[in-house]
């Protein structure tokens, strides 16, 4: 699953980018961040414990191997209210399909600012570096993330796991599964998917999530004659992610620097 170091790096990555400095890795990262929260917990003289962890929303795939979501997540995970403080007795893995989420924190949530993310296996070290910055900098639908903006977001990494082909469109559950489609109307193929707590979020239907699925992918029919367009191909998979506030990623650079 998506861990806190995860989310750092992305951060450390975007952070490093617009400050044209080097980034630190990934291992560096892992590495200081297990000091940090021995560091932290002894200070507050409390436990490290593991909080839950919460997955961002929104994907939408136009290709086989990347994808852009349109929308975003409304949980925080930071060390001033529920941060994961500990990831390192998570199981680890060396690399998974990924999306990296950036929003912008508002008043009233939180406003997507880009996201970008792969079906395709990616080393973890070079898959979220390269993804934090292709969603910060490269989604089309926005301007690229500047410095000044650095304060104001929160960032979520989610990985992407168990995929299975479903047996038809409706073969999938709510809140569990993320789905992705593709079908050909009309000589033309479209593709797309969501996240897995997209449609609850939303107060969808499965039925409501196919058609805007669908509608996201490109296809221009009438919602009530979607089941004629033909055979429409679904996998369904599930997705372990983290989302991190700026204040977190502050609190531990400043940490570092003072090392």
């Amino acid at each position: 699953m998506a861990t806190p170091e995860h989310c750092l790096y992305c951060f450390e990555t975007l952070a490093a980018k617009l400050e044209d400095r080097r980034s630190l890795t990934l291992p560096e990262i892992k590495s200081s961040y297990a000091s940090y929260q021995v560091s932290t917990a002894s200070s507050k003289n409390v436990p490290i414990a593991q909080q839950p962890l919460e997955i961002p929303r929104l994907a939408q795939l136009p290709d086989s191997s990347a994808s852009t979501p349109s929308s975003s997540s409304s949980s925080s995970l930071a060390p001033s209210s529920e941060t994961a403080n500990s990831s390192s007795t998570s199981l680890e893995i060396d690399e998974s399909p990924l999306f990296v989420t950036w929003n912008t924190i508002e008043r009233y949530g939180l406003s997507l600012r880009g996201c970008i993310g792969t079906f395709e296996a990616q080393p973890l070290d070079e898959g979220i570096s390269s993804y934090a910055l292709i969603s910060a900098l490269h989604d089309t639908r926005f301007s690229p993330i500047s410095s000044r903006e650095l304060s104001s977001l929160s960032v979520s990494v989610t990985l992407l796991t168990n995929f299975e082909p479903a047996e038809d469109p409706m073969d999938w559950e709510l809140g569990t599964h993320g789905i992705r489609i593709s079908f050909v109307n009309k000589g033309r193929r479209f593709e797309s998917c969501y996240l897995p707590d997209v449609a609850t979020e939303q107060g969808w239907t499965k039925e409501e999530t196919i058609i805007s699925l669908m509608r996201k992918a490109g296809w221009g029919g009438k919602k009530d004659k979607w089941r004629e367009v033909g055979d429409i191909k679904v996998v369904r998979y599930r997705g372990d992610a983290l989302r991190l506030d700026y204040p977190a990623f502050k609190e531990w650079r400043e940490w570092v620097a003072k090392k």
